[in-house]
């Protein structure tokens, strides 16, 4: 056979190789990739970016039925509540079943202040998927609104129970909030006591849960409520501060000191610094107590009420009682604090033992000024 003969069959096959080749991508692909596209923009915050990517979307497939949802939620996470509202009411019409469109327009109605269309979304919502954790809380901050504190307390827990794990502590301190401002202590303690034992543990909410333990005069629990709290929470002083001041109430002195000394690895305090004062006062350690006084007058703030407060009441222990009448005198003259009226009443009272009385007219006076009658000043 010639060689000529021999070469035609494989450029016929070549030629059928290229024909079968990648074709391009149908609208029904391409309207794909714009969809995921606008969604990774979405989530990354570059909104004008996945609305272009819907929006040609839209002119590829303008029927998908996940259009309208998609821009109701880029709408909503834009501020624009109401062309938000106008697609998720769009997403309902072509898919009512979605429990999550019910529950986005139940959230912007409330956010119109139309209550009612609110919650009759909301419970649309829960109706097809009770565990819907978003309405449920919608709900609830609904009940709360209308002062309905049972169903608040309630749909709060409902959301808890619902939500993933890293949202439960926020929903059942909610429900924790609504008992205590009504003065129901002892059921927000056994709430939080609860959900504590289930294993949430967060700083805050032990550290609620230790409040609370205090208020009820269970002290070695709201200890350790609040060590755990503060081995979650190495920024944060106050935690291991509270510690210390169990400890010190339970007269367990070594506890207090350690709990103390944690305190100040991660702030220097001049409050702590006074607690470890009073605490070495109580061991009869006078070197010790006057050691933390310069500490203490080291690290202080200057604009802390307390603390400035607590110095003075220990430079006054210490006899030092002029230096602690210039913290008063210096305190007391704020015009935030005129009408602070114990402090006044310190003030001037610690200025009459010392026999200044200019001072303790300047502060009586300035108590008959805000009003207040008091049978003698000090």
């Amino acid at each position: 056979m010639h060689p000529r003969w021999r070469v035609l069959p494989l450029l016929v096959l070549l030629a059928a190789g290229c024909e079968d080749g990648p074709k391009p991508p149908g609208p029904k692909e391409q309207a794909e990739g714009y969809y995921i596209k606008g969604t990774s923009e979405y989530l990354q915050g570059r909104f004008d970016e996945a609305l272009t990517s819907f929006n040609t979307m839209k002119e590829i497939a303008p029927d998908d039925p996940r259009l309208p949802a998609a821009y109701g939620e880029l709408y909503l996470s834009m501020g624009r509540i109401n062309d938000a509202a106008t697609w998720f009411e769009l997403a309902l019409q072509r898919d009512p079943k979605r429990s999550t469109n019910w529950s986005r327009l139940g959230f912007i109605h409330a956010q119109l202040g139309k209550i009612d269309e609110a919650q009759s979304a909301l419970r649309k919502a829960v109706a097809l998927y009770p565990k819907d954790y978003n309405a449920l809380e919608g709900l609830a901050e609904l009940h709360l609104k209308r002062g309905e504190k049972e169903a608040a307390v309630s749909h709060f827990t409902l959301a808890a129970e619902a939500s993933p794990d890293v949202a439960k502590s926020a929903l059942v301190l909610r429900a924790s909030e609504v008992l205590t401002a009504e003065g129901r202590h002892a059921e927000a303690l056994e709430l939080l006591g609860q959900w504590a034992a289930k294993g949430v543990r967060t700083p805050q909410l032990l550290s609620s849960l230790g409040d609370e333990q205090v208020r009820a005069g269970q002290l070695l629990p709201a200890a350790e409520s609040y060590r755990e709290a503060a081995s979650q929470s190495p920024r944060d002083p106050t935690l291991w501060e509270l510690v210390g001041e169990i400890y010190t109430r339970l007269d367990k002195p070594g506890e207090a000191l350690a709990a103390y000394r944690e305190s100040l690895r991660v702030k220097d305090r001049a409050i702590v610094h006074v607690a470890l004062a009073r605490l070495h006062l109580g061991r009869k350690d006078r070197a010790a107590a006057e050691q933390e006084l310069g500490l203490a007058l080291e690290s202080v703030s200057g604009s802390d009420v307390r603390e400035l407060s607590e110095l003075a009441a220990l430079l006054s222990t210490l006899g030092r009682k002029p230096d602690a009448l210039r913290i008063l005198t210096s305190l007391s003259a704020e015009p935030e604090h005129a009408k602070d009226v114990d402090l006044q009443l310190r003030t001037a009272a610690l200025a009459q033992e010392l026999k200044d009385e200019a001072t303790v007219r300047t502060v009586c006076a300035r108590i008959a000024s805000n009003g207040v009658k008091l049978k003698k000043c000090p």
